[in-house]
């Protein structure tokens, strides 16, 4: 994360201006005082990492905007573990996870759901049809209404997608 040296001022200026005002709105929406904190400080750390801010009247709609999609980022992810956790506590017992384990998998599936949700919706779903359901294209051709042809370039554009992420990832 690379913060824009021309925002500091700006930011500043918001800070202390909205600060107190940003608190309550992200308190009233999760009502537990250190996670609102901790969204707090990433909303401002987000808006440090901007290109370009935008004008000091529209700073409270900006981290209105900011601060809400950290909120249902929370939230999904909380889901994600949620089932997660659901998932493991109804397998087998085979060996007991570590808690670094368990943070590393969560992090992986939040990661994934990421991925998906900025593929297209055919994209997608074809792709979930084929890992996790293990249709042929042909039947996921019948189940979209597409042509097998537009199957198999949503499924590459999908695995395009899922390539470009590892090798950022890795880099």
């Amino acid at each position: 994360m690379v913060i824009n040296p021309a925002n500091i001022a700006c930011v500043d200026d918001m800070y202390r201006k909205h600060n107190n005002w940003l608190s309550i709105y992200i308190q009233r929406r999760l009502g537990c005082l250190e996670v609102t904190a901790d969204l707090v400080q990433d909303t401002y750390l987000r808006i440090l990492t901007k290109a370009s801010l935008p004008d000091i009247k529209d700073s409270r709609r900006y981290l209105t905007h900011i601060a809400k999609g950290l909120v249902i980022d929370l939230y999904r992810r909380r889901n994600i573990e949620a089932a997660y956790l659901e998932l493991i506590a109804n397998a087998p017992l085979t060996s007991s996870e570590s808690p670094e384990s368990h943070i590393i998998m969560v992090e992986a599936l939040n990661e994934i759901d990421m991925l998906l949700r900025q593929l297209p919706e055919k994209v997608r779903q074809a792709l979930l049809m084929r890992q996790l359901e293990n249709m042929s294209y042909k039947q996921i051709a019948a189940k979209l209404k597409v042509s097998v042809s537009s199957v198999e370039k949503y499924i590459a554009k999908a695995l395009q997608s899922c390539l470009i992420v590892n090798i950022e990832m890795q880099s």
